[in-house]
This record gives C-alpha cells, sequence and structure tokens, in this order.
C-alpha cells in the first residue's frame, strides 16, 4: 500500500484518493460511513484526508511515513524570547544543563515505520459519561437534585462534585457528566477491539501530533506566547494572530477554523468542555487534542503497557512555571511524564482520555 505512504499520498490525484478512500469504506465497521474529501492545514502542513463518521463522531485517514520521532536536542534552536524565559525558569529550579533537562523529559530518539489509519478526531473521556436527567435521578444520588436546581440558577459555567458528577452550561442547556467508576482499561481495550478498533501507540501519537516534525513543538523550538491557552487567559500579544486555519473541500472555500483569539469554536464530542484554544484546534491532520496539561491521552505499547501522553496532571502548571514550561506536556510533540511509575489509574480516571483507530495495514485491500 505504497499509495496510502505521505510522501506519495501527497502527491495522488483527487480523483485518486476518493478511490482509495472509497476502497476502505468498503471494509469499515458497520456504522461507520466515508464523508468525502477535506483539506487541514495548520504549523506549515498541509493535507487533503478523507474523512468518515460514525455516531456523529468525525474520523481521518492519516497516511503512514517512516520517520524520526523522539528529541535530544534542538533542531533549528529557541528564539530569544523563549531562550530567556526558559533559562530564567529553569534557574529559579537549579537546573543548570537546560538542554540536558529537556531531553529527560522526551521520549528517546528512534526511527519507527508508521502503518496508514483511520484515526478518531477527538478524545474520549474514560471517567466521565454524559447522561439524561432522567438518567441521573435514576442514579438516586442524594446531593444531585439540590446541585442541579442551585446550578442552573446560578449562572455558573461548570459545577463538579469530585468523581461523582459534573454539570455544564452549554448554550442554555444543562449537560450532565456522570462519573464511570467501574470502568477497566482491559474491559475497555477487549470492547473496543471486538467493534473493530485499536487505542494508538505511543509512535503513533507522536507522529500524528507532529507530522513526523523535528523540532520541540510542532510548529518549531521556539514557543509561541500569542497562543491562546486554557488556564492562562490572554496571551500578552493579543495583535499577533495565528494565520493557521482549517478548510473544507466541501464548503466552496469558506473558512472552518478560527484564529488565535476569536472565540474557540465548538467541540462535539460528549463529555468535552466547548470552548477550544489553540493547542485544541484540529491540526495538518484534522485531529484535535487535548491541549490541557492536566489530562493525559492513553496510549498503549504492544504489550498492553500504558503511556500517557500530552499531560503530566498539571504539576508543572501547579508550580507556576509560566506558559513555556507549564504548557510543555502538552505542546511539545515528545514529553513524557517522568513520574508515570508512580501514577495511580485510578485516581487519575477523571483526567483520562482515548481515541480509537482503525489500521488500514489490518485490512484486505487486495
Amino acid at each position: 500500500m505504497e499509495a496510502l505512504t505521505k510522501s506519495v499520498w501527497q502527491g495522488l490525484s483527487e480523483q485518486d484518493k476518493q478511490e482509495w478512500m472509497q476502497r476502505i469504506a468498503l471494509q469499515l465497521p458497520e456504522g461507520m460511513q466515508y464523508e468525502g474529501l477535506q483539506t487541514f492545514e495548520r504549523y506549515g502542513q498541509r493535507t487533503l484526508t478523507g474523512v468518515f463518521t460514525q455516531d456523529e463522531q468525525r474520523f481521518v485517514f492519516v497516511p503512514g511515513n517512516q520517520v524520526t520521532l523522539g528529541w535530544e536536542k534542538w533542531h533549528h534552536g529557541m528564539d530569544e524570547e523563549t531562550t530567556a524565559d526558559l533559562h530564567e525558569t529553569a534557574s529559579s529550579y537549579g537546573i543548570e544543563d537546560v538542554q540536558s533537562f529537556l531531553a529527560g523529559q522526551m521520549s528517546p530518539v528512534r526511527e519507527v515505520n508508521i502503518g496508514p489509519m483511520l484515526v478518531e478526531c477527538e478524545t474520549i473521556s474514560l471517567g466521565w459519561i454524559e447522561v439524561t436527567e432522567e438518567e441521573a435521578f435514576a442514579q438516586e444520588h442524594e446531593d444531585f437534585p439540590k446541585a442541579l436546581a442551585e446550578f442552573k440558577e446560578s449562572g455558573l459555567n461548570e459545577y463538579e462534585l469530585h468523581l461523582e458528577f459534573k454539570l455544564i452550561q452549554d448554550q442554555g442547556e444543562v449537560r450532565i457528566l456522570w462519573f464511570n467508576e467501574g470502568i477497566e482499561l482491559e474491559d475497555l481495550v477487549k470492547e473496543e477491539t471486538a467493534a473493530g478498533f485499536s487505542l494508538l501507540t505511543e509512535d503513533e501519537w507522536e507522529y500524528i501530533y507532529g507530522g513526523g516534525c523535528r523540532t520541540l513543538f510542532p510548529w518549531g523550538d521556539s514557543f509561541d506566547y500569542t497562543m491562546r491557552l486554557r488556564h492562562l487567559g490572554i496571551p500578552k500579544n493579543q495583535d499577533q494572530l495565528d494565520s493557521s486555519f482549517v478548510h473544507s473541500e466541501t464548503d466552496t472555500g469558506v473558512d472552518t477554523g478560527t484564529d488565535a483569539l476569536t472565540e474557540p469554536i465548538e467541540s462535539s464530542r460528549a463529555g468535552a468542555n466547548h470552548q477550544l484554544y489553540d493547542l485544541e484546534l484540529p491540526n495538518f491532520f484534522g485531529v484535535q487534542f487535548a491541549g490541557d496539561p492536566y489530562k493525559y491521552e492513553l496510549t498503549l505499547g504492544a504489550d498492553e503497557e500504558v503511556m500517557p501522553k500530552g499531560g503530566d496532571g498539571g504539576a508543572l502548571i501547579c508550580g507556576g512555571t509560566g506558559p513555556l514550561l507549564s504548557f510543555l506536556p502538552s505542546a511539545s510533540v515528545f514529553f513524557r511524564d517522568v513520574n508515570v511509575d508512580e501514577l495511580d489509574w485510578e485516581e487519575l480516571m477523571d483526567a483520562l482520555y482515548y481515541r480509537r483507530v482503525i489500521r488500514v495495514t489490518d485490512m484486505k485491500m487486495d
């Protein structure tokens, strides 16, 4: 399937791409269908690819590639602002060798071969399930009726009773999320496998997030201080806008994305907070990431070993390290939580997310 590797895929005609997507559509799980081609562009990378849906959730085709992953040194080097910020913050923590410190937070450099796949655009919460008001009352939780009534009158955007339930205001409606305390990761993997899906590996996650880049961030080695980041409010340079957009081939060229400082676009994923900030916007493959250091996205190794990506549980942001280091776990392509062996998954269930994939290499495409 050489045509489904990135270097060849980018050179195919739109008709050839359509034909490949239609061939893939013939072998999809029940209820999943092909919607058409769409172009995604961000961070200087651009992909015309297939979009699929199942139960209103979107998947995109990601071509395979042979890439180098991991980080041990700068590719281009930081700009002056990032350099000054990083060294000032590091020195306050007694860190003298900044490059060695960063390398110690990253996955090792390795050569990998990534196969083509269909990737779910948004993540699924492992710990929270959206329920109706009737379903919530059926739980007979003693605190829920009063909390719901007061929330509707409060004007608050969100309320959470820790590891019990969440209430979210969404365009005049109250969405209710109930904590899913009984879930087991092994059972989840078995259920998704039976339904025709897999979970990402760490290699696949880093490739989808960075597109094979060799820089610290998917856009380069320097931090972008103009970004609007969750938890940190408005960036200091409001007049500098991110010119990255998402464009659709099926909507006569109308922009379907947003710039850095407009109101964030909405998410369709049940259980998601609908305000999306810069790191949460669709990337050049059309895939959205949490962009939140408090959250982890689960990836699995060949031996089913869990490797969390995209966060550190908020350890750095809680330490008051500023936007660069606070969002290093979410912004950097190759970040690994150094405390992964000490994490208690049961206690972190409300912060765990995953996404489903279908590996095209597992299909019979002849």
